[in-house]
């Protein structure tokens, strides 16, 4: 199924790249780069509002990116007709990765607790890796021209867009197999959905919404560098690989979502 995944993702990047190919003769130009950073995965492990929980389940996130830069045309070496879409918005599009190692942090899980049911939950391990590919539509509230015209000028931007990913998930504890009533804690042993545990170690796809705030800074003529702070929600709570019974467990509603900070380099294509 890996395969499967991965040769459909290669599909999609080369229909993205002939499209982009094609608009470029339409007045566009390209700009490619790469980013990186931490990813703090909002998920069922843990305590919910729990800053150790936050700042314990994380991983790290790497991509390439892609722009259409409505501004300029690459086949001319000329700006486009000034208007204020083409002067303040940008398409992006993108395929990234990310991995994130789960475990349960918070008060349930404190030293003082020693009953089994805490140390079933101490033990309870995970993690998952999520293969993404989308686009957004990002906007520049200054000129985007004025931007490119000046070394060491800022432009932030904001952005909003969907992606659609796959997962791999991992759940398993150190006390033995996961299915048991001697190693897992009473509410992942309930069923949920189709599903005989509320705890998976099946992969999957699913759609997320992307939304970004960052900025800019105009390194050369031809390359940027990027800061950019990413919000993205999925549309399931099996992508971490746990979902307790929504009908039985209440604190358990939310799907999964992360926060995701990363830097990245921006080539501008001639």
């Amino acid at each position: 199924m890996l395969r499967n995944n991965w040769l459909t993702v290669l599909t999609l990047l080369i229909f993205l790249g002939i499209s982009s190919k094609t608009n470029a003769q339409f007045g566009f130009s390209h700009e490619i780069g790469a980013i990186a950073g931490p990813v703090a995965f909002q998920s069922d492990y843990g305590e919910r509002h729990d800053l150790s929980t936050n700042a314990g389940n994380t991983g790290i996130g790497v991509g390439i990116i892609h722009y259409l830069n409505f501004s300029y045309k690459a086949e001319c070496n000329c700006y486009t007709p000034e208007t204020y879409f083409n002067d303040h918005f940008k398409l992006r599009s993108e395929i990234s990765y990310n991995k994130t190692e789960f475990e349960h942090f918070g008060e349930w899980v404190s030293p003082e607790r020693t009953s089994l049911a805490a140390d079933q939950l101490r033990a309870m391990k995970g993690n998952s890796a999520v293969t993404n590919i989308g686009m957004q539509l990002e906007y520049f509230p200054l000129s985007i021209r004025d931007f490119t015209a000046r070394i060491g000028s800022l432009a932030p931007f904001i952005s909003l867009g969907g992606q659609f990913s796959y997962y791999n998930t991992e759940a398993y504890s150190t006390m033995g197999p996961l299915g048991t009533p001697l190693t897992t804690y009473p509410k992942y042993l309930t069923p949920t959905d189709d599903r005989q545990y509320g705890f998976s170690t099946e992969g999957g796809s699913v759609w997320s919404i992307v939304s970004s705030v960052g900025t800019r800074y105009k390194l050369a003529p031809l390359s940027d560098l990027m800061i950019d702070l990413r919000f993205q929600y999925y549309f399931s709570d099996w992508v971490d690989g746990l979902k307790p019974n929504p009908t039985l467990y209440k604190e358990n509603k939310a799907n999964d979502w992360l926060v995701w900070l990363n830097v990245g380099y921006i080539y501008y294509l001639q």
